[in-house]
């Protein structure tokens, strides 16, 4: 897969509406068939623990469409630019966002959020064991850093959340912002990162909306959004859902329905490992 992303500029060295919808959508949910569900943290959203939950109908998540003005670009998959130094792994460095190719195999890698600090999911399949420097880098329209961060290596290979947090600059309405992940293997930084990059955007709903992701419930809530092409929203809600239960059959195959919705199946099966502020 070619990607025609643009250099990494500056600091970079080198580098979711009713109740019906929901008992439709997912039926063991709404209506246990035992005793055996519990009362999640969420809202007081009810889950069975059973694994043997299914989904009647899965959701779909509505990709908008490009922005006006020059194609954002960017890389979801980090494997082509490993040097020398690199572990070789059976996964690429992966960010867990949409994108799309163009005819002229131009990758565009870019989502919508309603949050002023949103999450970033990336899977990472290095571990603490390894001398690598990882580094979260935030741009505006203008190409100046406004946030940056040294990420922490997992456990494990697997998936990891990266937000922006309370002391960082808020994303304003309507505009964009460049992130990059950068892996870079060589402890002298002489060489070029394993990196991925893409384009966010902050957007508003409408007052209806907004209205009821305030009084719904979280499972109705990621529906809301992806329905509506939030991405990241809708993406951060099914991954705390899965955290809190672990072995819910239907929110793992929400998941797997979610992310193979942007052609990113191997990444569907991986553990969510951890939070990173």
């Amino acid at each position: 897969m070619k990607s025609n992303s643009r250099p990494i500029k500056l600091f970079l060295v080198v580098a979711f509406s009713s109740t019906t919808l929901l008992v439709s959508l997912i039926p063991g949910l709404a209506k246990p068939a035992d005793d055996s569900s519990v009362s999640d943290a969420y809202g007081g959203l009810r889950l069975r623990s059973a694994p043997k939950t299914t989904l009647a109908q899965t959701t779909t998540y509505n990709q908008p469409t490009l922005p006006p003005g020059p194609p954002p670009g960017g890389r979801v998959r980090g494997g082509a630019k490993r040097g020398p130094e690199c572990k070789l792994t059976k996964l690429d460095l992966t960010a867990l966002v949409p994108f799309t190719e163009e005819a002229n195999s131009v990758i565009n890698v870019w989502g919508q959020t309603t949050e002023e600090r949103p999450s970033w999911f990336f899977y990472v399949p290095y571990t603490k064991d390894l001398p690598y420097a990882v580094e979260f880098v935030l741009q505006d329209q203008n190409s100046n850093g406004i946030y940056q961060k040294a990420i922490a290596l997992p456990d494990k290979p697997g998936v990891i959340r990266v937000s922006l947090p309370s002391n960082a600059p808020a994303l304003a309405v309507d505009k964009q912002y460049r992130w990059f992940f950068t892996i870079n293997c060589n402890k002298e930084k002489n060489s070029p990162p394993a990196f991925l990059e893409g384009v966010i955007q902050r957007v508003e709903l409408n007052p209806a909306t907004v209205k009821e992701l305030g009084t719904t419930e979280p499972l109705k809530r990621y529906v809301i959004y992806a329905k509506n092409g939030i991405w990241y929203e809708a993406l951060t809600i099914l991954a705390q859902l899965r955290q809190k239960n672990p072995k819910d059959a239907a929110l793992q195959a929400e998941w797997r329905n979610l992310l193979s919705s942007i052609h990113l199946d191997d990444i569907a099966v991986q553990p969510i490992i951890s939070d990173n502020p």
